[in-house]
């Protein structure tokens, strides 16, 4: 079994609140520390929209697990707890389940509740194809990614343990310590969307079994999961976190802040919460919030402020926005809620790195009334060590339905190459024609997100981890 290189949660940056208030009369706040304004600035109504925004991720995940572990078998993305659920083909512009999907990798997905006891995971030889199973606790951090970059392709079994759990495991598992007992596998199978290449993939998929450890060792069945009718399987989970009202929404986060307990280090931000009837391990006192001004308003004042953040969350690499970290946040929570909100299930960035475009080289907003190139010079393609792909994505990150159900390119696309050996991409909404249909990734009519994403990026020279090589601008077509 060999050694896995444990994720360490580290502290994250300082955390800047842009000032997007709809003409609501709050005071604007300044980014001097974790958490949000500084104290004179620091009301009611500002420490509930820092509430909202520190909380965002935890209750984006618990809306997710509802909808997805609502069924009485895997299906789909779909299954109850304990078990996985692995997509088969690569989703459609249909699939809105999580935001931001990729085309790039079978998702094989699973929550696990760790009161109980520890889970084992076995998973099966690889054959050197590239995979990885990112593991996320409550709050969204990656606590640990096994893989083809930590643990290689060969068969492994590791022992996923909560933070209060101590006893023996099996010999040759290797444990796996979350800081919550809720805990999401996101696995990611490289596929290229063959027909021969999706059935190998789903040989895989069937042999990656989770078994509690009270079952190991015996035989084991999963039980049937419970559908609860009353939980919305229609709407996003994004959709029903942001519908929320305030107090509902508070209510809701004191009570997963009782299974989930926040991190030693968010105690100068909990102190603040708890002045707004928010403390770790007790119901919401909501009679502190009730009279204040304009309080039904966080919600929409705080959605508004994390997305602010989407520019100031990253570098600007022609006109591409680079974030990091990811995957792991320390007390930059909001970086932590918009990665949350445009990326849930986001990877290490020693895994997956996302430049994600919403404007041209120009700065001017992407658009399909406009047609765009994106253009590689000879030998300066993105540098990998797994796998890269560029994705459309509409206004919300969600995949744009097309004529040829085309959704990425990648080094697995038959793209052509120019005389000089460059490479461009034509990102358009009408076809270019035949001639350049195989470089052509189809936009919407109107606006639209380009998302790079780079699999086990390279570390050394050129490596977009030290700025040695930057995604070319998307250049507006005059």
């Amino acid at each position: 079994m060999m050694t896995t290189r444990r994720a360490i949660l580290a502290g994250g940056s300082l955390l800047t609140s842009a000032s997007l208030f709809l003409n609501i009369p709050i005071a604007v706040a300044q980014p001097v520390e974790a958490g949000g304004a500084p104290e004179p600035a620091r009301g009611p109504l500002e420490t509930a929209i820092q509430a909202y925004i520190y909380g965002y991720p935890l209750v984006t995940v618990e809306m997710t697990r509802r909808v997805t572990t609502n069924a009485v078998k895997p299906e789909g993305l779909h299954g109850p707890m304990g078990q996985f659920a692995s997509l088969r083909e690569y989703p459609t512009a249909a699939f809105k389940d999580v935001t931001a999907p990729n085309a790039d990798t079978l998702y094989s997905s699973a929550w696990l509740d760790l009161s109980q006891g520890p889970w084992i995971l076995q998973l099966p030889d690889e054959h050197g194809r590239y995979y990885l199973m990112p593991m996320l606790e409550a709050w969204t951090n990656v606590f640990t990614s096994p893989g083809t970059r930590t643990t290689g392709t060969g068969a492994g079994e590791f022992a996923i343990v909560g933070p209060g759990w101590h006893g023996e495991l099996p010999p040759g598992t290797e444990e796996l310590r979350s800081s919550t007992n809720l805990v999401w596998i996101i696995g990611r199978t490289y596929c290229t969307g063959t027909p021969e290449d999706y059935t190998a993939v789903h040989a895989l998929q069937d042999r990656y079994k989770l078994v509690p450890l009270s079952g190991y060792g015996k035989p084991y069945t999963p039980p049937p999961g419970k559908v609860d009718p009353s939980i919305d399987m229609k709407a996003t989970p994004r959709e029903q976190v942001e519908r929320m009202d305030t107090i509902s929404y508070f209510k809701l986060l004191a009570e997963l802040m009782k299974q989930n307990p926040p991190y030693a280090e968010d105690a100068p931000i909990l102190a603040r919460l708890a002045r707004i009837g928010l403390v770790p391990g007790k119901d919401f006192d909501s009679s502190k919030l009730t009279s204040v001004p304009n309080i039904q308003d966080v919600p929409k004042v705080g959605v508004e402020r994390i997305m602010a953040h989407f520019t100031a969350g990253g570098a600007d690499l022609n006109g591409w926005v680079f974030f990091k970290p990811g995957g792991r946040y320390g007390t930059d929570y909001i970086q932590r809620a918009l990665v949350t909100r445009v990326g849930l299930g986001c990877n290490l960035t020693e895994d997956a790195v996302y430049p994600t475009a919403a404007t041209d080289g120009s700065g001017q907003k992407l658009d399909g009334t406009n047609k765009y190139v994106i253009r590689f010079p000879k030998g300066q393609m993105p540098p990998v060590r797994g796998f890269w792909s560029l994705t459309m994505y509409d206004a919300q990150y969600f995949f744009v339905p097309n004529p040829l159900n085309r959704y990425t390119l990648s080094q697995r696309n038959a793209l052509k190459a120019s005389p000089d050996g460059s490479v461009d991409l034509y990102i358009q909404a009408a076809n270019p024609g035949p001639d350049k249909e195989s470089n052509w990734l189809p936009a919407p009519s109107g606006p639209f997100n380009l998302m790079l994403r780079l699999y086990w990026p390279k570390e050394h020279p050129p490596s977009l981890l030290d700025g040695t090589w930057q995604p070319p601008a998307v250049e507006r077509v005059t």
